[in-house]
């Protein structure tokens, strides 16, 4: 895998990183651990078979902290917190983290409701490798606004950007901001992805599913930075694939999945629409 310095040399050397992990995914086939929403977990699973991965959706309290050590990622969504789940979430987080595996925390919803707020917040001190939202959330998780409409946001991508940066600080990983273009940064590299479309935001999950792959792609990435941004490319250039043969959101839904299953890490390259900063 190539340094940082070299992929952020220019906009088509982060393309072609992109291409090479999305490589290393179906390669390694890495196993992600899901403490999801019940609203998406199903979706979730298929986008991670879709794209190369294994889904494991273990979330019970005396099971996810032992799983989430020999997962290659783990992905924490707050999304619909169950009986038990926040206390599942908890022991996945700490054990990710003392054994050195990346996990993704996804802050749904952050802001206007308290119980997840607080536990976003408790969650931070375990340190994720990616913190993945919309701008309303980030700002929320970040203490620096209220957060949105429930899971919709109230704030543009650019708006949320210093605050991403700070949080990123924080945390020591990288905060990756979803909108029209999406903006991922580690408090100083910055890279903006303009994949993707508006159908992606008429499909339950598909914000959580996004957080699945980048869990994904930082199971076989040294760099969450490339994972992050690598996931939001692949994500969005199967959505372009996927509504071009699309009528409505329903039938785009489902080639989601064949898209994802689809895309070849050449069609990555010479589709990422990415910069660099």
């Amino acid at each position: 895998m190539s340094s940082r310095a070299s992929y952020l040399a220019s906009a088509s050397a982060l393309a072609e990183a992109c291409a090479g992990l999305l490589d290393r995914v179906r390669a390694q086939t890495p196993l992600v651990q899901c403490l999801t929403n019940h609203v998406a977990s199903g979706f979730t699973a298929n986008v991670l078979l879709a794209v190369g991965a294994a889904p494991a959706m273990v979330d019970i309290p005396g099971e996810a902290g032992v799983f989430a050590r020999i997962a290659s990622g783990v992905l924490v969504n707050l999304g619909t917190l169950a009986a038990g789940q926040p206390e599942a979430m908890r022991e996945a987080a700490a054990a990710a983290r003392e054994a050195g595996r990346p996990w993704v925390l996804d802050p749904v919803a952050v802001g206007v409701l308290p119980v997840r707020t607080a536990l976003a917040a408790e969650l931070l001190e375990r340190r994720p490798a990616v913190v993945r939202g919309n701008a309303s959330e980030i700002l929320a998780v970040a203490g620096a606004g209220p957060g949105g409409r429930g899971v919709d946001a109230a704030a543009s991508v650019d708006a949320a950007a210093s605050a991403a940066a700070r949080l990123a600080g924080r945390t020591g990983g990288v905060v990756a901001v979803s909108g029209p273009i999406d903006l991922i940064t580690d408090g100083a590299a910055v890279a903006r992805v303009a994949n993707g479309h508006a159908l992606l935001t008429r499909v339950t999950g598909a914000g959580c599913a996004l957080g699945a792959v980048m869990a994904a792609f930082a199971g076989v990435a040294a760099d969450p930075f490339l994972a992050a941004t690598a996931a939001s490319v692949v994500f969005g250039i199967a959505g372009e694939r996927a509504a071009a043969r699309a009528s409505a959101p329903g039938s785009f839904a489902a080639g989601l999945l064949d898209a994802l299953a689809e895309v070849h890490p050449a069609e990555v390259a010479a589709q990422a629409r990415v910069e660099t900063a």
